[in-house]
């Protein structure tokens, strides 16, 4: 199968306008069967496509916990330490993380420990990311690549399965003066993903490599940065000891809630 125009397909299908009652139908059938809380957004019948439902807004912003906060809702599938540039997508399972980062990462940036976590956003979530601390932007680097479903199904299945497919890598740096580098990694049935600050991005468009650098861009805690259409990973790697994360693998995380302090 060739994932990336089945995605483009059924980014098609979720992208028409259906007759309104018929749309209120699919939207009430693809609410209940992801089991989706609709409490947070607008009634059902206000979404035209399944797109516009998938990329759902909050009707208020949440409030901010204290510390650094979950950039988006979703599972934490990993939350550890990794050393020698490896790292676990879920138990048993590793990926390189220089492989994974590219570009963005440079010589003796990552040596020895590191942390990271990897966060699964599926189908029923919430699936627009913030910024989660104040942050500087130093580059952006996207990288294409195939669109595997990254479900615990999928990862079980494959070694180093975000390395192969699409990904946006967001280099910034902590007020602690420390590096982190956040992964939008792509996946089946995610058609596109946007940044805010980043037009001449365009996800699963069969673009070529591209990397940018940046100054002086600056996100505060909790703003916008951009969403996904559909679900995937969003996968936080940062130097040794400059987040400490106070959550444990298979917790269930929602934007804005703290899941670290910085070192």
């Amino acid at each position: 199968m060739d994932y990336n125009k089945f995605s483009n397909y059924f980014g098609l299908v979720a992208h028409y306008k259906f007759p309104k009652w018929l749309q209120n139908i699919i939207n009430s059938w693809y609410v209940k069967h992801f089991k989706i809380d609709m409490s947070e957004f607008n009634p059902i019948s206000s979404y035209d496509s399944l797109n516009a439902l998938f990329t759902r807004e909050f009707n208020n912003p949440r409030s901010l916990d204290d510390g650094f906060v979950s950039p988006c809702d979703g599972l934490c599938l990993e939350c550890a330490k990794g050393n020698n540039l490896r790292a676990y997508s879920i138990k048993s399972k590793e990926y390189s993380i220089d492989e994974l980062l590219g570009k963005s990462l440079k010589n003796g940036e990552l040596d020895g420990e590191f942390d990271y976590i990897n966060i699964y956003l599926s189908p029923k979530d919430y699936h627009h990311y913030h910024a989660p601390y104040d942050i500087e932007i130093l580059s952006l680097e996207y990288t294409p690549g195939k669109l595997f479903s990254v479900a615990k199904s999928a990862l079980i299945k494959h070694d180093n399965l975000y390395v192969q497919n699409e990904r946006v890598t967001l280099k910034v740096k902590l007020d602690n003066g420390k590096l982190a580098w956040i992964v939008f990694v792509g996946a089946l049935n995610v058609g596109k993903m946007k940044f805010d600050f980043e037009p001449r991005i365009k996800t699963n468009a069969n673009l070529a490599p591209a990397f940018y650098e940046y100054n002086n861009l600056n996100l505060k805690k909790g703003e916008h940065i951009g969403n996904f259409e559909l679900g995937s990973t969003i996968v936080i790697i940062s130097q040794n000891g400059a987040i400490n994360y106070n959550i444990k693998r298979d917790e269930v995380l929602k934007q804005g809630q703290s899941i670290a302090k910085l070192g």
